[in-house]
């Protein structure tokens, strides 16, 4: 699936915000599973939760993910993952030290390249869904700038700019997108 671009990074990186930006622009555009589900955990009284049962947390965010991979099929021109299955996958074998990586080496491919948000201490705030300290955030992150290249994907850091800067900066990367999607 060439046209599913993933954006993934340190948390509190400035993600959400892009995501957005790139939806007002006109892009498709899918929301992080874990806010998703934390959300859900939290309204319904749920465990699923990463402060609560993380490998549940995991195994929730990977089942989301492939949902959420199945549904954009569907939609013509980029869109854009804000985290995805590869993040998923890489927390639950961080945890369980389950092989849960070695799947998607061929299946569930995304976009060859992959933006990542480095760790931006100036903007990190914590909130109701992200409860975890800025140096979890970049022990992730570390893990991330392993696992990514390890499947292949190129990895390209974004730049720390406005949302707006950012949002052309991947435009610009990405250029024209093919015949077949438009």
């Amino acid at each position: 699936m060439d046209q599913f671009v993933v954006i993934s990074g340190c948390s509190g990186g400035g993600k959400s915000t892009l995501l957005a930006e790139l939806g007002r622009r006109g892009h498709s555009i899918v929301e992080e599973p874990g806010r998703r589900i934390v959300k859900q955990e939290l309204q319904q009284g749920g465990k699923a939760l990463p402060w609560q049962d993380a490998s549940a947390f995991a195994r929730r965010a990977i089942a989301m993910a492939l949902a959420d991979r199945a549904m954009a099929a569907a939609l013509k021109g980029w869109v854009f993952f804000d985290r995805g299955l590869v993040d998923a996958a890489a927390a639950l074998q961080h945890l369980t030290h389950e092989p849960s990586l070695a799947a998607l080496t061929q299946e569930h491919r995304y976009h060859q390249t992959v933006f990542l948000t480095p760790p931006w201490p100036e903007i990190y705030v914590n909130d109701p869904e992200r409860r975890h300290s800025i140096e979890a955030a970049e022990a992730e992150y570390a893990r991330l700038l392993e696992v990514y290249p390890a499947l292949g994907y190129k990895i390209c850091i974004l730049p720390k700019v406005a949302v707006s800067e950012r949002a052309h900066f991947i435009e610009r990367a990405l250029g024209e997108a093919p015949s077949s999607y438009a």
